[in-house]
């Protein structure tokens, strides 16, 4: 398999911690490729029409792409390990959307920053984005402290990258505030083998 990806990706970031804990990174090529929403850059967009990293072509089949499809694929070659089947396959679903949200909504504040002159940045724009991540900090502090405890998921890979990522572009914002016990659960995922393996450079 082949992976086009970017170290500074928190989507990529997702899917090699993934392989990481999975087992199945031996069996991934890596390819690096960027882009922006203004310019696909070196992504293929001959696989994703889309412009975007992670994408990941297989030997046996057509390319795929968004992160939650990646690793889908690969936890379904590594014994679906990290999506759990009951009622608990719910809560890391949505656990992984959340995620999503955030990364989504702390890219878009990026991007305002680095893509926008400075006279057509709209500061109420980055505040709204960030007000979505702050609810969603809240929320996590509140009710999800219990199932952060429970065995590692694909939901919980997705929170840690997420917020690996906020500590990493957004910092000044200072989430850990107002979510102790949040940043004390984020603080030990970040120690997992996988995370520093695929830590972004600085």
């Amino acid at each position: 398999m082949t992976l086009y990806h970017s170290p500074t990706s928190p989507y990529v970031r997702k899917v090699m911690v993934l392989a990481h804990e999975a087992g199945v990174i031996d069996r991934i090529a890596l390819v690096p490729a960027s882009g922006t929403p203004l310019d696909p850059g070196t992504v293929p967009v001959g696989a994703n029409p889309l412009g975007k990293v992670p994408v990941l072509t297989r030997p046996d089949g057509g390319a795929l792409y968004d992160s939650r499809v990646i690793c889908r694929y690969l936890d379904a070659l590594a014994g679906n390990r990290f999506y759990p089947s009951g009622p608990r396959q719910w809560d890391c679903l949505t656990l992984e959307a959340t995620a999503d949200g955030i990364l989504d909504a702390a890219l878009l504040m990026v991007y305002e920053s680095r893509l926008r002159p400075d006279s057509m940045q709209m500061p109420e724009l980055v505040d709204g984005q960030w007000s979505k991540i702050a609810r969603s900090v809240a929320l996590l502090e509140e009710r999800w402290l219990a199932y952060l405890a429970g065995p590692p998921c694909m939901g919980q890979i997705a929170l840690g990258c997420a917020l690996a990522y906020v500590d990493f572009r957004l910092l000044t914002r200072d989430w850990r505030g107002a979510a102790p016990q949040l940043a004390q659960w984020q603080d030990g995922f970040v120690q997992r083998d996988s995370m520093t393996a695929t830590a972004p450079p600085r």
